[in-house]
């Protein structure tokens, strides 16, 4: 195995290896000229905002085959297809790279639920963008055995961006280059993420950001996808954020190809056996007439203009997957230098053509889950989420539909991203559900609506109701502390010289309102004084103090039960006067407020 792994590795190993010596003598030896090119790099400035992630570089083109991915028999399957038969052995992938954009999904999951990222769209990325690592050739810690690096960024056919690490990651002290599986280049990786800080992400656990590690690269790939509060499930979001990692329509048709190749199946495979692509987009030079938008072949031709015929075993044209001389046949013995057992020559007959797959089943109908309309309170999550079932005419399950679930703005509930609208794709039963939805902070009944995308199925709605969240409530007010309250006529009382708590029950009253009135001293019936303190009219400006309010509301207590009153003033008015707090459950507080004689 190990003669047939090093020839797989042979078509990248001239660039790797320059990387590697010109890395290798910047380190032992601090070449002449690496402290010039590194104070030159810092005046550089960072590459725009809109470059993409890759810098424009190349990527492989070949397409999915058309048959189905159904894996071999014992392998370790992760479609939906029965494990009986042998499939393409494009639908395997390394163990290493697969738990790798698993584990990348799951931790997005987590981070960012509702961008609902696949690991099948790390897949198609890993697969255009570096062939799975080069056939999963990474270490046990999913670090690469070689650099996997692209050509110079120098503006000869893609971006210009000229050295931004010091050739940190990718060995050239000139130009930047990309890196890695996910390929990204080193000022994106370190520079171009959130906050300037980069996509770099440590998704091994090992402390370190390094993006020729497929667990870091994978991690850092899905943010990226899912960045700027993006729904994956949604046709406009993933196509905007693939076209952000190459701005190519033909690096978008060739990922998504892959993508769906994925979805409907793969396999595990060892690590250093994945099948290497062949084609790869070159860069454009002066007089080539080749259009980049297509992968760098004559437009109409290549990876994203491929008719579908030309893809068929036995038909024409740049696409075709009819093995020719000297080109790869996965799995056949007596094949190019990519074919376990090595050896030359031209395959003696024509491939057999791939039956299609049955057609997919057509979805007619949407079912609601669940009888129950959908409940919660002011400013809560909905304790269950709409749901609704994909049938086809027979009543069956349909699978992999999407299914758009609609708010009305005007009901404040909101999804994930404070969004109204989200799009989610049934699962093998059939099943979407909405992600979490938060109500909004006032009572009101509205209706959400779930619709199949791109289908007649009747849509389905269901009613859901925001309650008023409950008044907090409070028993006992009392003073914190028993310092007597005394002021001078036409003078005020010390800053903040009433504070109050809260309690129900014993425990602190958070978010009570309470009210405050200067009363008389009639025990049976107080009513607001017209003498002696007051506060002042909180909507009045200039501080005009002949605006005087001997009663205030809306005043709350705090997290911790605590009501610290506004300043009180006095006018001319000398004696012993009382202020009432009050609250809506019938708690009273009176307090005493002196007022001594002005001096003469």
């Amino acid at each position: 195995m190990s003669a047939t792994f090093r020839r797989r590795l042979q078509r990248g190993a001239a660039s790797t290896a320059v990387a590697a010596l010109v890395l290798a003598a910047l380190t032992a030896s601090q070449a002449p000229g690496a402290a010039e090119a590194a104070a030159a790099r810092k005046q550089q400035p960072p590459p725009p905002a809109d470059t993409p992630i890759d810098g424009g570089t190349t990527y492989y083109t070949d397409l999915p085959p058309l048959n189905s991915p159904v894996p071999p028999r014992g392998s370790h399957h992760t479609g939906s297809h029965p494990a009986d038969s042998a499939g393409p052995a494009e639908a395997g992938l390394p163990a290493t790279v697969l738990a790798a954009y698993k584990k990348a999904e799951s931790a997005l999951d987590g981070s960012d639920p509702g961008c609902r990222l696949p690991w099948q769209l790390l897949a198609g990325i890993g697969k255009v963008e570096s062939g799975q690592a080069r056939g999963g050739a990474v270490d046990a810690e999913g670090t690469t055995l070689q650099p996997i690096l692209g050509p110079q960024l120098n503006g000869h056919g893609f971006a210009r961006i000229t050295d931004t690490d010091g050739g940190r990651y990718d060995g050239d002290v000139t130009h930047d280059r990309a890196v890695g599986p996910m390929q990204f280049i080193p000022s994106t990786w370190s520079q171009g993420g959130p906050d300037r800080t980069g996509w770099g992400a440590d998704g091994n656990g090992d402390g370190k950001k390094d993006p020729n590690n497929v667990y870091d690269a994978a991690l850092a790939a899905g943010r990226y996808l899912c960045a700027g509060g993006r729904d994956l499930s949604d046709q406009g979001d993933l196509d905007h954020a693939i076209l952000g990692y190459n701005n190519s329509d033909a690096y978008l048709r060739t990922v998504l190809s892959w993508y769906g190749f994925y979805r409907h199946g793969t396999h595990e495979i060892p690590d250093g056996r994945g099948v290497l692509p062949e084609r790869r987009r070159e860069p454009r030079t002066a007089g080539d007439d080749r259009d980049t938008r297509t992968g760098g072949v004559p437009a109409g031709r290549g990876s994203g203009g491929t008719p579908d015929k030309d893809r068929r075993p036995g038909g024409s044209g740049t696409g075709s997957h009819k093995p020719g001389k000297g080109q790869h046949h996965p799995g056949k013995p007596g094949g190019t230098d990519h074919t376990p057992g090595g050896g030359t020559g031209t395959p003696t007959h024509e491939p057999t053509p791939t039956p299609k797959p049955p057609a997919e089943p057509r979805l007619t109908t949407l079912t609601r889950v669940g009888d129950k309309d959908l409940t919660a309170t002011a400013g809560d999550e909905f304790t269950a989420a709409p749901t609704v079932r994909a049938e086809d005419a027979a009543g069956k399950p349909v699978a992999g539909a999407p299914v758009r679930f609609t708010l009305p703005a005007s009901a404040g509930a909101r999804f994930p991203g404070d969004r109204t609208t989200v799009t989610v794709t049934t699962g093998k039963d059939g099943l979407a559900a909405a992600p979490a939805l938060r109500a909004g902070d006032k009572a009101t009944t509205f209706t959400v609506r779930a619709t199949a995308v791109d289908r007649t199925a009747p849509a389905v709605d269901f009613g859901a109701t925001v309650k008023a969240k409950p008044t907090p409530k409070a028993d006992t007010l009392t003073r914190t502390s028993d310092k007597p309250l005394t002021a001078t006529a036409g003078k005020a009382f010390a800053e903040d010289a009433v504070e109050i708590k809260a309690t129900y029950h014993g425990a602190l009253a958070a978010g009570v309102p309470v009210t405050a009135t200067m009363v008389t001293d009639d025990p049976d019936h107080p009513v607001e004084n017209d003498k002696g303190p007051y506060f002042k009219d909180p909507g009045a400006t200039g501080g005009d103090e002949d605006d005087p309010v001997r009663t205030l509301t809306g005043l709350t207590t705090d997290d911790e039960g605590l009501l610290k009153l506004p300043k009180i003033y006095t006018d001319s008015h000398a004696g012993t006067f009382l202020l009432r707090l009050t609250t809506a459950d019938g708690a009273v507080l009176t307090v005493k407020l002196k007022v001594a004689p002005a001096r003469s």
